[in-house]
C-alpha cells in the first residue's frame, strides 16, 4: 500500500477533523518531545562545558571530552579507565535485566489467569482493582513506604523478630532487597497488562487440544502459550527494563550506601556538578546502551518492532 492510498483509507475511517488532530498530535508527540530534546541533548553532550557568556563564542566547540571521561576518567588517574562511573553503569544494566526477569516471573502467572478465567468475573475485576489501586499514590510516597516496610523496625524485621526467625533485624536496604522490590513493583502493571492482553485473545481450544494429547502444563505453557504471549512479554519486558535502567526517585530513596545508580550520577552532574555536558553525554550512552540492549533481545527471541505495537 504506497502513502497516498494509505492517508486516504485513514481520512475515510476517522474524517477529515479527526484525522488531522490525531496526526498533528501524533507528529506533535514524536516530533517536538521526543526528537527534539534528544537531538539537543546529543549536540549538547558534544559540546565544552563553559560559563554562559562564552556560548557561542569561539571556544564552543565539539569535543569528544565527555565520552573519553566516561571511559577514561580524569586526566592523571592513576587507573586507565573510568572505574567508579562504568562500574555503576554495569550495575545498573544488570539490575535492570534482573527486575525485568523477576517482573516476569511474577507477572506472568497473574497475567495468565486474569486471561484464562472462566467464569470468575467478578473475582476477576477485584483483582484487577486491587492491582490498579495503589497506583493511586505517588510514586514517591510508595517509595517511602517500602523503605518503612524494610527497614530495621519496619514490618518485615518486627515480623521475623517476633516469630523468633531472625535474633537481629535484616538490613534490607544496604543489601539492596528494597530497591530491587520497589522498582519491581514500580513497574508491575506495565508487565502485567502487556501479556495479559495477548494471552486474551488465545484461543482456549488449543490449550484443550494440548491437554488432550498428554502435554503437560510446562510444556503447553512453552509450546504454546509463551509463544503466542511472545510480543506482550516483548513488550513489558522492554518497558520494565528502560524504565528501571532510567529510574531515578526508588535509587535514590530506596537505595542503600554502596547502590549508587546510573542516574543519579546523571543527576549529580546536572544539578550538582553543573556541567549539563557531561551529564547529556552519560545521558546519551544510557540511552543508546539500553536501546541496543533491548533491539538486540528482539533479535534473538526473533520479535519485529510490529509485534510490540499490536
Amino acid at each position: 500500500m504506497n502513502i497516498a492510498n494509505f492517508f486516504r483509507n485513514y481520512f475515510e475511517k476517522n474524517g477529515i477533523g479527526l484525522g488531522t488532530f490525531l496526526l498533528v498530535a501524533v507528529v506533535f508527540w514524536v516530533v517536538v518531545l521526543i526528537i527534539l530534546p534528544q537531538l539537543s541533548m546529543l549536540d549538547f553532550s558534544f559540546r565544552h562545558h563553559l560559563p554562559p557568556p562564552e556560548m557561542g563564542g569561539p571556544k564552543d566547540v565539539y569535543t569528544l571530552e565527555h565520552y573519553e571521561y566516561l571511559i577514561l576518567g580524569a586526566p592523571g588517574a592513576d587507573t586507565s579507565y573510568n572505574v567508579v562511573d562504568l562500574g555503576v553503569f554495569g550495575r545498573t544494566l544488570m539490575a535492570a535485566v534482573f527486575v525485568t526477569l523477576l517482573n516476569l516471573v511474577i507477572c506472568y502467572p497473574i497475567a495468565y489467569y486474569l486471561a484464562q478465567t472462566k467464569g470468575g468475573g467478578g473475582y476477576t475485576r477485584i483483582l484487577v482493582l486491587l492491582l490498579i489501586i495503589p497506583y493511586w499514590i505517588n510514586e514517591i510516597l510508595r517509595a517511602f513506604a517500602f523503605r518503612i516496610i524494610f527497614g530495621d523496625s519496619g514490618l518485615i524485621n518486627e515480623t521475623l523478630l517476633v516469630f523468633g526467625l531472625i535474633d537481629n533485624p535484616v538490613d534490607f536496604i544496604r543489601a539492596n532487597v528494597a530497591l530491587y522490590a520497589g522498582l519491581g513493583y514500580a513497574y508491575i502493571l506495565l508487565m502485567i497488562f502487556p501479556i495479559y492482553n495477548v494471552i486474551e485473545s488465545l484461543d482456549r481450544n488449543q490449550i484443550e487440544a494440548a491437554r488432550d494429547m498428554g502435554a503437560s502444563w510446562t510444556r503447553i505453557h512453552w509450546r504454546v502459550v509463551i509463544p503466542y504471549a511472545k510480543p506482550g512479554i516483548s513488550s513489558g519486558c522492554t518497558m520494565v527494563f528502560m524504565l528501571t535502567a532510567g529510574a531515578l526517585a526508588a535509587p535514590q530513596i530506596l537505595g542503600g550506601p554502596s547502590s549508587l545508580w546510573f542516574t543519579q550520577i546523571i543527576y549529580q552532574w546536572f544539578n550538582q556538578g553543573g556541567n549539563w555536558p557531561r551529564g547529556a553525554a552519560f545521558a546519551i550512552v544510557l540511552l543508546v546502551t539500553c536501546v541496543i540492549i533491548v533491539l538486540s533481545m528482539m533479535r534473538i527471541f526473533k520479535v519485529r518492532m510490529g509485534d510490540i505495537g499490536k
